[in-house]
């Protein structure tokens, strides 16, 4: 938890800092005088000022946001000498690109993660299908086991983590794709995988499972690994190492299938044979009670011990040069804005489940989660969240930055500002919209919590 914690408190400051970076660089620039930056809010933890005059640097309790505070004679008196250094004060243009520039730096900052991610190389897993679900998309398609997927539609799809991304780009199309594998004898053959018919696949849960697709993966041997504190496997006295012979009597011939007799038994006892440095020995277990989507499981807390050589063939690893990093970073990151702006399109009227939103403890978790997976798969995490920040700010939302350029651009048309009123009633419209928003996805987090 501790872990989580700090990749959590390290991925939001950073993308926050960045963020508020961004307006203060540019209204540095274009001669605004800039009284605050503070990174978080609330009660000041610490502060720095070198003079009375220079703008005070502030990190705050609550690191949820920032904001840069600026001379505005809309927030107070300001001195007749003082005037042309006021936000208020500057024309249009200048406005528009000191509000700009905070979204703005989360997309420069999501193409900087993504060319370090390419240049230092990023590892992935072959899309390699296991299984293929009986009457569903893949199955109509003609998908079969083995199939290794190397392009759906246009694009390179040869991970599964960027073949997902191609699916998921396919199915908010609701269309039909043309899909590129490898057959199991080598041979190059074309699936089409028609998704325009097929309802569900943008709710919550796994896409490749809606769409009929299992990911092949090695057969494991039933031996302990990592053991979670506290877990049913500890409190039976199992150690890392232990190899399954049998449970209640019924033979166990690898962890999938040690896997299923315990989620099949939630909170039942039943005898398990084991082998321990050479010594047979019998140990009574009691599967935790798990809540998900189908019902009750059995869960232990327990990992699978994996050899080295053991999936070596399925690993594969992208790596390019600084210059066709930087051009795969900018595209990257323009997918994944597009892909952004589409989901809360689809979520909006009503084609997605909102049900895919995510507050703050799923960020954490997922946080957590990358980090602890390595540096690429953090940046990747960095890279995602900061376009994220960057795209949600510029809906034009009332509050946000995007409702202040929609501001901007009516003053453009109309030659003078929009009203007091107008803006007081926008603000309340923002806030409302969004503790919306926040309530749906603090509900989520808990709702996957509990589950």
């Amino acid at each position: 938890m501790l872990f989580t914690l700090a990749a959590f408190l390290v991925a939001l400051g950073l993308l926050v800092t960045v963020h508020e970076f961004g307006h203060f660089w540019v209204a540095r620039r274009m001669g605004v005088r800039v009284l605050r930056f503070s990174v978080g809010f609330g009660k000041p933890i610490w502060r720095r000022q070198k003079h009375p005059d220079a703008t005070e640097f502030v990190i705050a309790a609550i690191p949820l946001g920032g904001y840069v505070k600026m001379l505005d004679e809309r927030e107070g008196q300001v001195p007749a000498e003082l005037r042309d250094q006021a936000f208020n004060r500057k024309p249009v243009g200048a406005r528009i690109a000191v509000v700009a520039a905070g979204p703005a730096f989360n997309f420069l900052l999501a193409i900087l993660v993504y060319w370090m991610m390419y240049v230092t190389g990023v590892p992935g897993v072959r899309a390699i299908v296991g299984e293929v679900t009986p009457g569903s998309p893949a199955a109509h398609a003609g998908f079969q086991p083995q199939d290794e997927i190397l392009r759906v539609g246009e694009r390179d799809a040869h991970t599964w983590q960027t073949a997902v991304l191609a699916l998921l780009d396919a199915a908010l199309d609701r269309a039909a794709v043309v899909v590129e594998v490898r057959g199991a004898d080598g041979v190059l053959q074309e699936r089409r995988l028609d998704l325009s018919r097929e309802d569900g696949l943008l709710d919550r849960g796994n896409l490749l499972d809606h769409i009929g697709l299992k990911p092949w993966r090695p057969e494991l041997p039933a031996v302990m690994g990592k053991l979670v504190p506290g877990g049913a496997a500890e409190r039976a006295g199992f150690r890392a190492g232990d190899r399954i012979i049998s449970a209640d009597g019924v033979p166990i011939a690898n962890w999938e299938a040690w896997v299923d007799f315990v989620q099949q038994r939630p909170e039942q006892r039943f005898p398990v044979t084991v082998e321990r440095d050479g010594q047979t020995l019998t140990l009574e277990l009691r599967p935790d009670r798990v809540e998900i989507d189908e019902g009750a499981i059995g869960r232990i807390g327990a990992y699978p011990e994996v050899p080295e050589s053991l999936g070596a063939e399925l690993r594969t690893e992208t790596r390019y040069g600084p210059v066709r990093a930087l051009g795969k970073a900018m595209a990257k990151t323009l997918d994944m804005s597009l892909l952004t702006l589409r989901t809360l399109w689809k979520m909006l009227v009503g084609e997605a489940s909102v049900e895919n939103l995510s507050g703050p403890i799923s960020i954490a978790q997922f946080a957590g989660q990358s980090a602890s997976l390595g540096l690429a798969s953090f940046l990747g995490f960095l890279g995602i969240v900061s376009i994220s920040l960057g795209v949600l700010n510029l809906l034009p939302i009332p509050i946000l930055d995007g409702g202040h350029l929609l501001y901007y651009l009516i003053e453009l048309f109309k030659g003078s500002p929009v009203s007091e009123q107008t803006e007081i009633l926008g603000q309340r419209i923002g806030i409302a919209i969004l503790l919306a928003l926040m309530t749906i996805a603090i509900v989520n987090d808990f709702t996957r919590l509990l589950q």
